[in-house]
């Protein structure tokens, strides 16, 4: 089996699950119980939080645990909207986020938000002079991603941090969920940076745990009511077992990473090549300097994605169309329509992901099989002609 999805849906490295299952087995203590339990689970917890922030380069007290990057990404842009309301009610991003950031600022717009989408290049780049005209004195965030889920462009961030310098009053918020572990979180997680997504699944942790990076001394309202865990800002008991499993996750995920990411990228590299002089082959994830190693998406014309994925699957090839939260729909991938892509190529698209676990083996039975799904479709669809 090749599984070339692991961007989207990922297992459990075997060293993280141990950790979780003895977690599991060991602490029956609620971290905010007062009885001696309860105080293991908390030094538990904390020292899960510590670990993190020594590993992401932050303070301790600026790592808040979520279940998860939709509620992360929810908690930073209806969170700072909220509290800064009183100062202005317009808000930035950009035309090819998440769902879960494009739908938490639509639900913005429908309460009375302004909202401005910031168009892309033909590389689904925004362009930082489009930011600078956007911004006016009624501006309170900038929420704009760090790598793309379809494509792998990474967003000029550092450029749009030296530009928001001159704007403090100025709330940015980075989704860095694809980012973190592919040698490239410098350009992506900068001093100018106030809030930071990160989902546990991407990283072989168990999946429904998330972290917020919150800047020391940025405000954000509370998402959630109750019994005011995470400092009061994000209530509801703390998945304890997954955050200490998501702690060594991170650590086993930055061990190497120069190595790992170059390995990725050699994997990419070489299907790339391998694709780029097919009549009838678009790629959006070129081997380039302004992509992220790990994902390529492209489109064999005149073939669905959905076709070409499931077709892949014969061959125990596990793909997905574009983002895993959208794939089953029928719809063309969000970022390639931003991209004004042809409707025509935009339902063709697939994305392959990669990790640490890959091979370069894997890269070449990849090609093995889609040479003879291409020879297959090749003369249906006239290509080359």
């Amino acid at each position: 089996m090749i599984y070339f999805d692991n961007s989207a849906t990922t297992k459990i490295d075997p060293a993280v699950l141990a950790t979780y299952d003895k977690v599991a087995q060991t602490i029956w203590g609620n971290p905010s119980s007062l009885h001696k339990l309860g105080d293991r689970a908390y030094q538990l917890l904390e020292s899960s939080r510590k670990q993190i922030a020594n590993l992401l380069g932050t303070k301790q007290d600026e790592i808040f645990f979520t279940s998860g990057g939709t509620e992360s990404n929810n908690w930073a842009i209806k969170g700072t909207a909220f509290q800064k309301r009183q100062f202005g009610k317009h808000l930035i991003t950009s035309s090819v986020e998440h769902a879960s950031v494009a739908n938490a600022f639509n639900a913005l717009e429908y309460i009375g938000f302004r909202v401005t989408h910031l168009p892309v290049d033909k590389e689904g780049r925004v362009n930082v002079n489009d930011l600078r005209n956007a911004l006016d004195s009624d501006t309170t965030l900038v929420s704009i991603m760090g790598v793309n889920n379809e494509i792998g462009s990474i967003q000029p961030i550092a450029e749009i941090s030296d530009l928001l310098t001159n704007y403090p009053t100025v709330s940015f918020h980075v989704d860095n969920v694809q980012a973190l572990g592919k040698n490239i979180w410098s350009r992506v997680f900068t001093p100018r940076v106030d809030f930071s997504s990160l989902s546990a699944h991407k990283f072989h942790a168990p999946r429904g745990t998330g972290i917020l990076y919150k800047k020391e001394g940025k405000m954000l309202d509370p998402l959630h009511d109750g019994g005011g865990q995470e400092k009061g800002l994000r209530s509801g008991t703390e998945n304890l077992p997954a955050i200490a499993g998501m702690a060594k996750a991170v650590r086993l995920l930055l061990e190497n990473e120069q190595e790992k990411a170059a390995r990725e990228a050699a994997i990419k590299e070489k299907i790339v090549n391998y694709l780029q002089d097919k009549p009838g082959i678009t790629i959006f994830s070129p081997v380039d300097d302004n992509f992220a190693p790990h994902i390529l998406c492209f489109a064999l014309e005149g073939i669905r994605g959905e076709t070409l994925v499931h077709t892949l699957e014969e061959y125990d090839i596990y793909t997905s169309t574009t983002s895993a939260c959208s794939s089953t729909k029928v719809d063309q991938a969000s970022t390639l329509v931003a991209m004004h892509v042809d409707d025509k190529i935009a339902t063709s698209a697939i994305r392959l992901s990669f990790d640490e676990s890959n091979t370069l083996a894997e890269a070449d039975e990849f090609i093995r099989v889609f040479d003879k799904i291409y020879r297959h479709f090749a003369p249906i669809n006239h290509l080359g002609e």
